[in-house]
């Protein structure tokens, strides 16, 4: 699950946007590369937590992010469990939980509008293959901010089943879908309306 910004004026609020993504790149490239055992993932998730509190971030944001990251966090770790070793789990899934927390920590830091705007300068040398960087810009801003409004989609349809006494199960992904479909066509909709659909 990526957050979306928390207004703040600590370190890594003031930092500049590039920096942070360029963190970001590097982090996901040392917990995907470097061969960890047991406790350097245990080390470097207790790292990533500490970058949260250089950000000024309450301890109560990345334990969030990682309740909301519950199901996939329990399903990768027990089929590694099953299938692997748990020791294999342990470092599959910690450096997935770590990359997404990073993930999470530059948006919670970063305007969006700073990010796209470094992201556009990111790929504007692959104009001259036909690539529009403000296409890509917005494409991945839109994949950022989306991902939290679904999961406040499945909020509402999960409390909304509670208030009526009903069980979910499958029967939740209807209104899920139409209500994700919905966005969609809205989203669609303001941006043809700027000329961008």
């Amino acid at each position: 699950m990526i957050a979306l910004y928390r207004p703040g004026t600590g370190i890594l609020h003031r930092a500049p946007a590039g920096l942070k993504l360029a963190a970001l790149a590097v982090g996901a490239l040392l917990l995907s590369l470097y061969p960890h055992d047991g406790v350097s993932i245990a080390l470097s998730l207790l790292g990533v937590l500490a970058l949260y509190g250089l950000g000024a971030m309450p301890i109560g944001v990345p334990l969030l992010e990682v309740w909301r990251l519950r199901w996939i966090i329990l399903v990768l770790a027990l089929a590694l469990v099953i299938f692997v070793s748990p020791l294999a789990a342990w470092i599959s899934t910690g450096r997935v939980v770590a990359v997404l927390l990073l993930a999470s920590l530059l948006t919670l830091t970063t305007r969006m509008a700073d990010l796209v705007a470094v992201l556009q300068r990111i790929v504007r040398p692959l104009r001259r293959f036909g690539l529009d960087p403000a296409a890509v810009a917005l494409t991945i801003s839109l994949t950022i901010t989306t991902i939290p409004v679904i999961a406040g989609f499945v909020d509402r349809v999960r409390d909304a089943a509670r208030a009526r006494g009903v069980r979910l199960g499958v029967r939740g992904v209807v209104p899920l879908l139409v209500l994700s479909l919905r966005h969609a066509d809205d989203v669609g909709d303001a941006l043809a309306a700027r000329g961008l659909g």
